[in-house]
């Protein structure tokens, strides 16, 4: 990879997006006038997870009778992104679509390994998605993924769990979580759990995110990284040590685990700071609680603030040596700006696409998992608020690999959660540099 593929985009933001120079490598270029896809046919293989992917491949099929779908369930954002990269290495058994986790897309438009979709005319979608999924796709000012879901974090908790401990409200600040911790602690469940292991990565960044952290600054090949010295993440690492020390975390409950599941089906982890896709798998997940958990906004920093963060969210992309593109870009509209993104949100999964996020229909939607409530309105708040600027590792995949190696071991109380991101800045800034970026700490 030469140092002109390495030039970065801002990551995750909420705000637009600066356009890079010119690089060479990232995709075929856009056409004048996009590809013709109107007698596209065939089979597509499409690689993905999550809720409501059959019943999407059912009504894309039923629209599109000439184009059938094999579909192949990767089963998490982290496999499919190993599963992908193999058979890129290996030159066969690429599909013609996958899923991808947003801050992932980037990776894969550097390594010109993905459509520009502007070839397709998804560059005239701008207006239709909402800013903060839209601007994670782009790479070089130009859209390599069109977003399926938002994923504003937001808070769910069990309110059988805080009534019996209690607490009459979801805590509005950090300090007041902090005391409703040992509140729930006292009648047998913890608060949240936190492993400290590979799937934690993404909460991880979301809430350094929310809490005004830069663990990292990246300037084209230039990458700073400050994960104990940077204000925002001493806030974050005081915060998590003050819960593993005094025994508010359950540090042995790996997110997405069956433990996982458990735990969260029978009380005793209590709530979770999450993206705002989360309530299909609470359902699913924790089947006995229905009627229990509710939804609120993110605890602040200060009182009064309302600052919010991105967790996850995923997207499709055509691989650049898919077999059926023009039948893989059809797919691919359909299941995030046509028809089957209403399908999607449907499911349960939480909508991009402004015409749905901005419908009374899905705002006052009550749900009765969630004891009736009107979940998707505070969803939808939670989307509409302002972020701050947030940048995603070049090589993000390998960060979130290998950060339950050294911060699993804080969990654990085999050392400090300062020492654990010490020795996990050395791994970045080593890999960063054998990599041919100029990384320094």
């Amino acid at each position: 990879m030469n140092s002109a593929r390495k030039i970065l985009t801002m990551g995750v933001t909420m705000v637009a997006l600066a356009s890079f120079a010119a690089c060479g490598s990232s995709g075929s270029g856009s056409t004048s006038k996009p590809a013709d896809t109107s007698k596209a046919s065939g089979r597509i293989v499409f690689w993905g997870w999550g809720n409501g992917i059959k019943e999407t491949i059912a009504a894309f099929e039923k629209a599109n009778p000439g184009i059938t779908v094999k579909y192949n369930n990767t089963g998490t954002a982290g496999d499919t992104q190993v599963a992908l990269s193999n058979a890129v290495a290996a030159g066969k058994g690429i599909p013609d679509v996958t899923m991808l986790e947003d801050p992932t897309v980037q990776q894969f438009a550097i390594e010109d390994n993905l459509e520009n979709l502007s070839d397709y005319g998804a560059d005239k979608f701008a207006d239709d998605f909402a800013p903060g999924p839209w601007n994670k796709v782009q790479y070089d000012g130009k859209p390599y993924a069109l977003p399926i879901d938002a994923g504003p974090e937001v808070f769910f908790y069990n309110k059988a769990v805080f009534d019996k401990a209690g607490i009459p409200d979801p805590p509005k600040t950090w300090d007041e979580y902090y005391q409703d911790a040992k509140k729930i602690r006292a009648v047998g469940s913890y608060i949240t759990n936190n492993a400290g292991d590979k799937n934690a990565y993404q909460p991880f960044t979301a809430q350094a995110w929310q809490a005004g952290a830069h663990p990292w600054k990246v300037d084209g090949d230039k990458i700073t990284i400050n994960m104990t010295k940077d204000a925002g993440m001493k806030r974050y690492i005081d915060f998590q040590q003050k819960l593993i020390d005094e025994d508010l975390l359950d540090t042995k409950t790996a997110n997405w685990s069956d433990d996982w599941n458990r735990a969260l089906n029978d009380g005793s982890v209590a709530s979770l700071t999450i993206g705002a896709w989360m309530p299909t798998n609470l359902e699913s997940g924790a089947p006995d609680q229905k009627g229990n958990w509710r939804v609120a906004p993110l605890p602040q920093w200060k009182e009064g603030d309302s600052v919010s963060a991105e967790d996850g969210g995923s997207a499709l992309v055509v691989p650049k040596k898919a077999k059926n593109k023009a039948a893989a870009w059809k797919f691919a509209e359909y299941l995030t700006h046509g028809k089957g993104a209403q399908v999607m949100a449907d499911q349960g999964s939480f909508p991009s696409l402004k015409r749905i996020l901005s419908s009374t229909e899905f705002t006052s939607k009550k749900n009765e998992y969630f004891g009736g409530q009107e979940v998707n309105k505070v969803l939808t708040e939670a989307a509409n608020l302002k972020v701050s600027k947030f940048q995603y590792l070049p090589y993000n995949p390998f960060a979130q690999s290998t950060y339950g190696d050294s911060i699993g071991k804080a969990y654990m109380k085999q050392t400090t959660l300062e020492k654990a991101f010490e020795d996990y800045q050395q791994k970045l800034v080593d890999h960063g540099n054998q990599q041919g970026y100029q990384v320094n700490k």
